[in-house]
């Protein structure tokens, strides 16, 4: 099995992501992660929480970045949310990327959209190496 598969089986045997009923897609400095909109995660005014958004955005972004890296598992220093529409059905799905690699680095972008294509939320973070292995005990097998 290949690092992708490793990561994405990682990711979706987590605990979050199996709460969210997530799914996940990776390719060289590319991710994309699909939830389905839940009651639950609504906030009092009936839409999506924002931290639902914030935790798309990040791992669509963080997945793309850890993509390139096949040692360490990367983690999130800095990360900014953009805010755009609100959704309260359907799918949310985040496309993320690589914008910019470097030894000390990684700069990655996400987008996430509704079911008609329509931007909801936008943001980008920076990632840096761990130390922690890419290992079986945290899923990546």
């Amino acid at each position: 099995m290949g690092h992708y598969e490793k990561l994405e089986r990682m990711y979706l045997s987590s605990p979050t992501s199996q709460d969210y009923d997530a799914d996940i897609d990776i390719t060289e400095g590319e991710a994309t992660v699909t939830v389905p909109v839940q009651e639950k995660q609504f906030h009092a005014a009936g839409g999506v929480h924002g931290s639902v958004y914030f935790k798309l955005l990040d791992d669509a972004a963080f997945f793309a970045v850890n993509s390139l890296i096949e040692d360490v598992f990367v983690l999130t220093t800095n990360f900014n949310v953009h805010l755009t529409r609100p959704v309260s059905e359907g799918e949310i799905r985040a496309e993320g990327r690589v914008v910019n690699e470097n030894p000390r680095q990684l700069i990655g972008e996400a987008v996430a959209y509704d079911d008609d294509g329509n931007q909801i939320a936008r943001g980008s973070g920076t990632f840096a190496k761990s130390n922690s292995e890419l290992r079986p005990e945290i899923g990546y097998e």
